[in-house]
């Protein structure tokens, strides 16, 4: 994993520190205002809604709405740090939790003050990740009692009511329907699940409110492919994807899969585009957790998208029919383009089950799947024709891993200009 440096403001606090690949002990967090009495809870949650905080899970809801629905549902909340982190390509919660246990252990605790809840979590699946947080707890015991729940590493296991079902004593297994974690989660209170890197956010909040332009739009990428080492970083929004993938080491990127398994394919003609939820998702495409691989010139993305769906296949829980034959048909419709056998009315096939499969699981799994046919579709049309006509060369070699390891070290981008500004 690359060290680099940040293109956020030097002197701006941020999620990666000043010592990347040291895990940071509570003395040293201290001495950042760590766990300092700042501000108040109330004022906290109004810094954290002026701020426009979203979390950086995945969907990307606005933090201060999710923590008034926890506020205000009941008595006695469970707030959980969630640091599964099932989404292949991303790193970044791991490396949190085990370089900066405190920075999460302190957004949990501001979380369960606006909250007011009497109970932590935190959710991983990370064997050192667990030891250095348990380390942390050792060393500042918190105000409330915070427990660890470890469990296997799965796609859907980080899913808000998968993680509720495995802390009651489930499988880490998703829910359809009613009720949602903030209604009623853990042992039947109501509940926030948060990403670690979300209460991060709120803890650096907390710490300067006067930095909470720059903390709430800058985010952790994992960014990776191109056959250049994958790297860790801290950038804001507003940094185009292009810019990205040259700090990477990948100056001509054929295109991206974006958000982890979620954000779908996209072509060269969109590498341009500012960094952020609301543009990403204009474009059709979406940050996600922040994952993004690029593809080298000479790599095909139909064999990048039939390892995509092969994963989501082989990740489903089972648990829904729809899901298991969806996904398995997506998978073999896209793996039939990479060996030349493609079946008549393919691509139609595809578009119908694209357009028709969302919404249709317990959880975003089979959405992603049809999301990823969908989106090979519109940016390589071209290609997928070339597919159905002969057998592709590139393809003979199989998709490089989806997964990338934890970094040992991380850091922060030299300041340079984006090609878009940074809005806001």
């Amino acid at each position: 994993m690359t060290r680099i440096d940040s293109l956020i403001p030097r002197g701006t606090p941020g999620v990666l520190g000043t010592a990347p690949g040291v895990t940071e002990d509570a003395e040293a967090y201290d001495a950042t205002g760590g766990y300092r009495e700042t501000t108040s809870a109330a004022e906290l949650l109004t810094h954290i809604d002026a701020a426009g905080l979203r979390g950086r899970g995945g969907a990307g809801c606005l933090t201060a709405a999710r923590l008034r629905a926890v506020r205000d549902a009941g008595d006695r909340p469970v707030v959980v740090a969630n640091g599964l982190e099932g989404e292949a390509g991303s790193v970044k919660d791991r490396w949190l939790l085990r370089a900066r246990p405190h920075l999460v252990l302190d957004g949990l605790l501001r979380a369960a003050e606006i909250t007011g809840a009497r109970r932590g979590e935190v959710y991983l699946s990370d064997a050192a990740a667990g030891e250095r947080v348990r380390r942390a707890l050792a060393e500042r015991p918190p105000r409330l009692p915070v427990e660890v729940v470890e469990t296997r590493h799965t796609c859907v296991a980080g899913e808000e009511s998968a993680v509720v079902r495995r802390i009651n004593g489930g499988p880490a297994l998703p829910t359809a329907g009613a009720p949602r974690p903030h209604e009623e989660g853990v042992d039947g209170a109501p509940t926030l699940v948060a990403n670690v890197e979300t209460l991060a956010r709120v803890a650096l909040l907390a710490a300067r409110p006067d930095g909470h332009r720059h903390t709430a739009r800058s985010t952790l990428v994992t960014v990776a492919g191109g056959g250049a080492d994958p790297l860790l970083a801290e950038v804001p929004y507003g940094c185009t994807l292009r810019s990205l993938a040259r700090a990477q080491g990948t100056p001509e990127p054929a295109g991206a899969l974006m958000g982890g398994l979620f954000g779908g394919l996209i072509g060269p003609h969109f590498l341009d585009l500012a960094l952020g939820p609301d543009t990403l998702a204009a474009a059709g495409t979406a940050l996600g957790c922040g994952a993004i691989r690029f593809l080298a010139p000479e790599e095909c993305p139909v064999s990048l998208a039939s390892a995509v769906v092969a994963h989501l296949a082989a990740e489903s829980a089972r648990q829904c029919g729809r899901c298991v034959t969806g996904t398995g048909s997506i998978r073999d419709d896209v793996g039939s383009l990479t060996t030349g056998t493609a079946a008549p009315g393919l691509v139609s096939r595809l578009h119908r089950r694209a357009t028709a499969l969302p919404g249709r699981g317990a959880c975003g799994l089979l959405d992603a799947a049809a999301r990823t046919a969908g989106s090979l579709l519109r940016a390589f049309p071209h290609l997928v024709r070339s597919h159905l006509d002969a057998p592709c060369p590139a393809c003979a070699a199989p998709a490089g891993p989806l997964s990338v390891a934890v970094p040992r070290v991380a850091g922060r981008l030299v300041p340079r200009p984006c090609s878009a500004p940074c809005p806001g």
